[in-house]
């Protein structure tokens, strides 16, 4: 009897040493009732969206469920009310593309903003271009922000909202899938591309 239980005494350790941690197991995976930083941090980008009209409390209630279920519809995802792993993928994908528009257009018409964020979308739906977010906004050379860091400042509420106009279909670029500011651009082959118009000081071109 001694012998069994000095045995099995050492599994049920490894078993519970290797169960993933109350944090581990939500920070992919958030819903009604829970609490904790992870939720803080889901509420601040549903604010910077529009989509939840309160403080970041922590705590997931019917505002943030109604919140997520607002955000899953608008981008084409299971319109569950949980933030499961690829309503938070989404969620950091319109974080990157939030700061490329505030690291090529802030400043510009918000317009502008908008027509960034629009082409960046182009991409990802063009044969020309990866299809997906990261390939697009990581491509060689695709963005100036990337490579001269501005992609690392903090985006703006606006630039938030910039890209969930464009994702409800909002296209101030007609299409474009480049743009370039003429004053500045150094690359001679950038103005090989079809200009369509200005925003600001951004020309658009296909």
């Amino acid at each position: 009897m001694t012998n069994k239980a000095i045995i099995f005494l050492p599994f049920c350790l490894l078993f519970l040493v290797m169960l993933p941690t109350t944090s581990q197991a939500n920070e992919n995976l958030l819903q009604k009732e829970d609490r904790g930083e992870h939720v803080v941090q889901l509420q601040k980008q549903l604010i910077a969206l529009g989509y939840l009209h309160t403080n970041a409390t922590g705590y997931y209630g019917p505002l943030t469920e109604e919140a997520v279920r607002n955000l899953q519809q608008e981008f084409n995802l299971l319109n569950d009310g949980v933030a499961g792993p690829q309503t938070l993928s989404r969620l950091k994908e319109i974080e990157k593309i939030a700061r490329i528009v505030h690291g090529e257009a802030r400043g510009e018409p918000y317009e502008g903003q908008v027509a960034v964020a629009a082409v960046v979308k182009n991409r990802v739906h063009s044969s020309e271009f990866p299809s997906t977010v990261d390939g697009v906004i990581y491509q060689r050379n695709a963005f100036t922000a990337v490579h001269d860091g501005q992609y690392d400042l903090v985006p703006t509420q606006a630039s938030y909202q910039a890209v969930r106009d464009a994702w409800r279909g909002w296209d101030p670029s007609k299409g474009a899938t480049y743009y370039y500011n003429p004053t500045i651009a150094t690359s001679e082959w950038i103005f090989t591309r079809t200009p369509k118009f200005t925003i600001g000081s951004h020309l658009f071109a296909d």
